[in-house]
Parts: structure tokens; C-alpha cells; sequence
């Protein structure tokens, strides 16, 4: 029977800590716990207050730990996509044990010389971008080697470094709070996963647009590897700036009137009032007129903005576009597809108990982890296993005493649906 492995994966986004607790079994993801705690440590990719982020991370644990009924003790690590290099290089590895059988022995010698290699003394090694296999009767392939009867091969290995700086801010805050990291993983590289960006690219480039509260990321992905970056330094809080200085509005209660922007034909009922809030010196009253006339113009400047840094990319024969992250969520964007200058698309998360674009990193770095221990092979999981083993019993011995479906039933409703203190 395959082992149950379940995973904490973290994200340090613009406005808020995302936490999701999955559980790999049989090759599925299933969704624990996922968690959302606002934040204002962050600015600019950058954690500007420590001890902001630290509680917020806490917060977020502890909420999902009183739910689950295990400690997390180590988690996997998303960092931004910003200054990202990669290094592509051929090891050459021979099978000198007399065997002439590729074992994972070998693999891993060949990607342990590989890692050995620094992109410069500001970058830090990260992830794995691609390896592909060249073998002795001139196929390429990305399928490891295992098993057959050669005397050599080539590893052609693509890796990818951050920004050094940035990679240890981030590090830092999930120490202080108290964490292990089990591993970190570019935003853009989880994304790329998640979205199925990085095996769509086989058939043509794809630009991914990872749309957050304060940035846009774009990133070229081809053949099955990330290829480059780009930040652009306007988010979808740009979309309601106008609104929210005008009445002066919350960040939540802005990104909330962006939900209610469904359409961006004309209203049946324009001066329909869809947000009322009674401030100490106004009464603030937005109709469906005043919320297009504001926010559809801001989303087509946005737009615009893409589609000139992306024109000489999104030209070539085959490229489209895959809109994702927190922005994804936003109603209206996709009648706007057709606006992109190649093809375009909003990728919706469908997981259950993680449908919402704010968790396409953390459920893509789960699909990396399990990629890199193919080779790896590094056992550990995010949980206290003694705990978990308990949990899962105390499942089992409720669905025993209520029945099956009452007892399970219920014990799932309290973990994944349960409301935040």
C-alpha cells in the first residue's frame, strides 16, 4: 500500500499568508486545510516588517494545526520569481561498477555535479528547471534511465537560482517562526505545474500571467522549462485604486467590489447600489455604472501593458497566454481574453477545498516536490507522523462508533470547512 505523505506548503503573497496542507496518496492531491491570513509585511516582493510576517505565518499554522490535530513542523517555501537566472549544462556520467545497468545511483551523481555549478555570488541555487537524458543511440528523453544496459549517457540539467538576499528573507521569517523548510520553490516554477503551463509548452510557448494584489508576473515557459521572468509593477489593486481613494476603502473591502464585476456589457440595471458603507463623515453608496465606469478601463490599460511587453514573444507561431494566481479569481476577466494579442485563458483551480486562484503556487509546489524526489528520494513529509497516525485512528474510530459516512463525513466538514477564529 502507498504511503500517505502530507505537505504544508507556504506563500508570502502581496497582502496576505497562504497556507494549504495536502495529502499525496496514490499519485492524487487531496486538500486538507487551506488557511489565508492577512499581511502587511510585504512590499514590493520584499519583507519590509519581519515581525509582521512571522505572526501572520504563526496565525496561519496554528489555525490549521487546531483543525488537523497535528503539528506542522516543516513546510515547503514559495519565494517570487524576481532576478531569476538558470544554467543549462551537459554531465557526462559513466557506469564504471562493471554492471552496465543505469541505477538511480547514477542519477544522482549526475545531478549532485550539476548542482555543484553558481550562477554568480548573488544568485542561490533553487530548483531543478529540466533534465533531459542523452543516450548512447541519440534519443533525448526526459524519462530517468533506470534500468538499462549502457556504458554511458548524458545529462543535460537546467537549474534555476534566485536572487540570493531575497531567497534568505524569506527563509529567515519561516525559521523565526518556528518552521523547517523542507524545500523552496519558485512561484512562477509551482504555477507552471499547476496550471499545466509547463506541459502545455511542449507544443508552443506559453506566457503565464501570474496577476497578485500589487504585481503582475510574466514568465516565458517553453519546452517544458521556464525560460525568464518579468515583473510588472501593477497588481489588481490598480483596478479599484480610483474607488478606494475616492471613498477611501479598505484593501479588503476593494478586492471584494472586484467579485462583483461579472460582465463588461452594459448594465440592465446601472444605478443598481451593490456596496453600501456607513463611514463616521459619509455614507459610501457604489452602483454597478460607477464600478465598470471605474474598474473595466484600469483592467484594459492593465491588459495593454502585457501586451506590449510581451509583443516580440507573443508573435511567434503558437504562443498563448494562461492567466493565473489571486487576479484569476476576478469575474470579469475572462470575457477579457480576447483583448490578450495571442490567445488567452484564465486557469481556474478546480481542486476541491482549494478552488481559488490564490493557491495555484502552493498546490504546484506540492506537483514540484513530488517531481524532484524521483530522484532525490528524500522521505521526510510537513507533519509530526505519530500525530498523524493518531488522527487518521481517530477518524477511523468515529466512522466506527457514528457510521461510515456520518463519522467521516463529518470529521472532513470540521477540517476543511471549518470557519476561522
Amino acid at each position: 500500500m502507498a504511503k500517505k505523505k502530507v505537505y504544508a506548503a507556504i506563500e508570502i503573497a502581496d497582502q496576505e499568508i497562504r497556507l494549504a496542507v495536502l495529502e499525496v496518496f496514490d499519485a492524487r492531491n487531496n486538500i486538507l486545510r487551506v488557511e489565508k491570513v492577512p499581511c502587511k509585511g510585504v512590499e514590493k516582493s520584499r519583507i519590509v516588517d519581519e515581525k509582521e510576517v512571522v505572526k501572520a505565518i504563526q496565525q496561519a499554522v496554528k489555525q490549521a494545526q487546531s483543525a488537523l490535530g497535528y503539528h506542522i513542523e516543516r513546510v515547503l517555501l514559495a519565494i517570487p520569481s524576481r532576478d531569476v537566472k538558470s544554467t543549462d549544462q551537459i554531465i557526462h556520467v559513466s557506469i564504471e561498477d562493471g554492471t552496465h545497468n543505469v541505477r538511480l545511483f547514477h542519477i544522482q551523481q549526475g545531478l549532485n555535479k550539476a548542482m555543484q555549478k553558481r550562477a554568480g555570488d548573488e544568485q542561490e541555487l533553487v530548483n531543478i528547471n529540466r533534465i533531459l537524458y542523452h543516450l548512447p543511440d541519440g534519443t533525448v528523453t526526459p524519462k530517468i534511465p533506470k534500468g538499462l544496459e549502457i556504458d554511458s549517457f548524458d545529462m543535460e540539467v537546467d537549474l534555476l537560482y534566485a536572487n540570493k538576499d531575497l531567497l534568505y528573507e524569506y527563509a529567515r521569517v519561516i525559521e523565526q517562526a518556528n518552521l523547517e523548510i523542507l524545500d523552496i520553490v519558485l512561484d512562477t516554477s509551482a504555477q507552471g505545474q499547476e496550471d499545466a503551463g509547463l506541459a502545455k509548452s511542449q507544443d508552443g510557448g506559453i506566457i503565464q500571467v501570474s496577476l497578485e494584489a500589487d504585481h503582475t508576473t510574466l514568465s516565458l515557459l517553453m519546452e517544458g522549462r521556464l525560460v525568464s521572468s518579468f515583473v510588472l509593477e501593477k497588481g489588481f489593486s490598480s483596478f479599484v485604486k480610483p474607488l478606494q481613494k475616492k471613498y477611501r476603502l479598505s484593501d479588503q473591502t476593494a478586492n471584494r467590489l472586484l467579485q462583483n464585476l461579472f460582465t463588461t456589457k452594459k448594465s440592465a440595471n446601472p444605478e443598481a447600489v451593490i456596496y453600501i458603507e456607513q463611514q463616521e463623515n459619509q455614507r459610501v453608496e457604489i452602483t454597478d455604472k460607477e464600478l465598470q465606469e471605474t474598474v473595466l478601463p484600469e483592467i484594459r490599460s492593465w491588459i495593454s501593458d502585457i501586451n506590449i511587453a510581451s509583443e516580440p514573444i507573443a508573435m511567434r507561431k503558437n504562443t498563448s497566454y494562461i492567466i493565473t494566481g489571486q487576479g484569476s479569481n476576478i469575474p470579469v476577466m475572462k470575457e477579457m481574453e480576447n483583448a490578450f494579442n495571442a490567445p488567452a485563458s484564465v486557469y481556474q483551480v478546480t481542486t476541491i477545498g482549494a478552488r481559488d486562484g490564490a493557491f495555484a503556487t502552493c498546490l504546484g509546489m506540492a506537483y514540484t516536490w513530488e517531481e524532484t524526489q524521483k530522484i532525490r528520494r528524500d522521505e521526510r513529509t510537513s507533519v509530526n507522523n505519530n500525530e498523524l497516525e493518531e488522527s487518521v485512528e481517530s477518524i477511523g474510530r468515529l466512522a466506527r462508533e457514528q457510521g461510515t459516512e456520518g463519522g467521516f463525513t463529518q470529521k472532513l466538514k470540521k477540517i476543511m470547512l471549518a470557519s476561522n477564529d
